[in-house]
């Protein structure tokens, strides 16, 4: 049979009350006292059960992140920044992946809420997300990471991303500053505001800098390198040229670089490309991606240290927290003659 905190207990010859108060952390308890029943714990191996322990203090130090894509470096990145302030803090992670389904993002949240997790960390919301509106409604502790929904129905809401208009607007200047005059544009998921908030500074450095906007070469996908690969073959053999694309993250970018090689034509030569997110694809691809630098790992941090001050209810929600970007030129881009 298991060890219970009762066989702890009789061990160590004191209350099951003593034995609860050193396991957690009560500074009632005396120095001997601990000594006595951290050596019963060891020696009979005992491991406190964290369910029966919520069902007491209302919590299972446990959130749930939900991700759209782990196999993107992106998220990668973003969990263990979630990761890391969850150890910091004494919390456990469950994550799941979403595959940008509304539907599985509903699953899973009511899966978790079943498994009693005291908050969510969200990077799956789409711009109009009734899961994230539902969970707003019923007062649930989250935080939205690297993702904002247009509406939260006047609930408060926190959110911890970057700032997405600079990064457009920043990757496409530096194209222009090069003398690129064609530059294609793709994005991820209409339905993902980011995407929304990065075309804005996509086109905001054209018009500011007198270029003609080409909606043939803005094309939306699904932030994967498939999706780079097959949008760059049809524009490149369409009627307008670019000499540059500007893709929404890393993997499209190198989706791109793959078929501009595979059409015969070289990067950056004939073809600049810059990525958006600086993931470690950004330094291993061949050439290496001149792409926009997200503080990823801090994003995931901040949202989880946010999240359990929440949960201790040591702030109140409705915090917005959007982090710099820069870029980071690398050698996918060259100056056009």
């Amino acid at each position: 049979m298991p060890v219970t905190i009762y066989d702890v207990a009789k061990k160590a010859k004191v209350s099951i009350a003593t034995v609860s108060r050193v396991i957690n952390n009560s500074n009632v308890v005396t120095e001997k006292t601990r000594q006595q029943v951290e050596q019963a714990i060891q020696e009979l191996n005992y491991a406190p059960n964290v369910i029966a322990s919520a069902l007491t203090k209302k919590s299972t130090l446990t959130l749930g992140l939900l991700i759209p894509d782990i196999s993107n470096p992106f998220f990668s990145e973003l969990a263990r920044g979630v990761e890391d302030a969850s150890n910091d803090f004494g919390f456990n992670i469950i994550i799941c992946n979403t595959d940008y389904s509304l539907e599985k993002e509903a699953t899973y949240t009511n899966l978790l809420r079943q498994k009693s997790v005291d908050g969510f960390i969200i990077s799956t919301a789409y711009y109009n997300d009734e899961n994230v509106i539902n969970l707003l409604k019923e007062n649930v502790p989250l935080v939205l990471l690297g993702r904002d929904i247009e509406d939260s129905r006047d609930y408060p809401i926190d959110v911890v991303g970057s700032d997405n208009v600079k990064g457009g607007y920043i990757a496409t200047k530096h194209l222009i500053e090069l003398g690129h005059e064609k530059i294609a544009c793709l994005l991820g998921p209409r339905q993902i505001k980011v995407n929304l908030e990065r075309e804005i500074g996509y086109l905001k450095a054209l018009r500011e800098a007198k270029i003609k906007v080409h909606d043939e070469i803005i094309a939306h996908g699904d932030f994967k390198l498939e999706f780079g690969y097959q949008k760059t073959i049809e524009i490149l053999k369409g009627p307008i040229k670019p000499t540059a694309f500007f893709a929404a993250n890393d993997l499209t970018a190198l989706g791109v670089i793959k078929a501009v090689k595979s059409l015969g034509l070289s990067v950056p030569k004939d073809v600049s490309v810059i990525g958006y997110d600086n993931t470690i694809l950004a330094e291993i691809t061949d050439p290496s991606l001149t792409t926009i630098n997200q503080q990823m790992r801090k994003m995931g941090y901040l949202a989880t240290e946010m999240l359990i001050k929440r949960i201790k209810r040591e702030r109140t929600p409705g915090k917005k927290i959007v982090l710099d970007v820069d870029l980071t030129v690398r050698d996918s881009t060259f100056k056009h003659i």
